[in-house]
């Protein structure tokens, strides 16, 4: 079974974080919240309280098959300043293995860690500049993949995000399947 971290830090926002960790674990992955502040209850951009499975230092992540950001602000500058955050992100791409980041966090989190040099990604409009000055292509797109870095728009994107590295995490079977159980399809008709 795959596994997954998602970090979370006061400030996120709360579709990009969740909708993810329900996709994830509805496809059978192994999908672990971690809190990365001072206690395992970590507060949204938008005041909804959720309660991590683990705290940072208690995480290893060295067995991680994907490390994830979600974005919001406060919550992208949040997970940028934890020292331990950029060094487990930082490890995991430098290992060869899965990293992805929506909204914000492209720009703010892999963007000045140098992960998306010369890569193609996207995130939140407005935060584009930060990936031009950091040597990434700006797509535009709801969904870019590079490589082993795949980077979401924003919230509308969480759902197309989630479906895209569920299906490179298990396989695009799955990932059709826990879509179409999920009536996903019908938004795009």
């Amino acid at each position: 079974m795959k596994k997954v971290y998602v970090f979370l830090a006061d400030g996120f926002e709360d579709v990009e974080a969740l909708i993810p960790v329900d996709v994830w674990r509805r496809g059978g992955l192994d999908v672990t919240t971690v809190s990365t502040g001072d206690f395992p209850l970590v507060q949204s951009a938008h005041g909804v309280n959720i309660e991590a499975d683990i705290m940072f230092e208690q995480g290893d992540f060295a067995d991680a098959d994907l490390l994830f950001l979600p974005g919001g602000m406060p919550g992208a500058s949040n997970l940028f300043a934890h020292k331990g955050v950029c060094k487990a992100v930082v490890d995991q791409f430098a290992a060869g293995r899965k990293v992805a980041a929506i909204c914000a966090s492209p720009a703010v989190v892999l963007a000045p860690l140098g992960i998306l040099d010369g890569k193609r990604a996207t995130c939140y409009p407005g935060f584009e500049k930060a990936l031009a000055e950091n040597s990434a292509k700006y797509t535009a797109d709801l969904v870019t993949v590079d490589g082993h870095v795949t980077t979401g728009e924003g919230p509308a994107a969480a759902f197309p995000f989630a479906y895209e590295l569920l299906a490179q995490l298990a396989d695009r079977k799955t990932s059709d399947q826990i879509a179409e159980g999920m009536r996903f399809k019908h938004l795009l008709a």
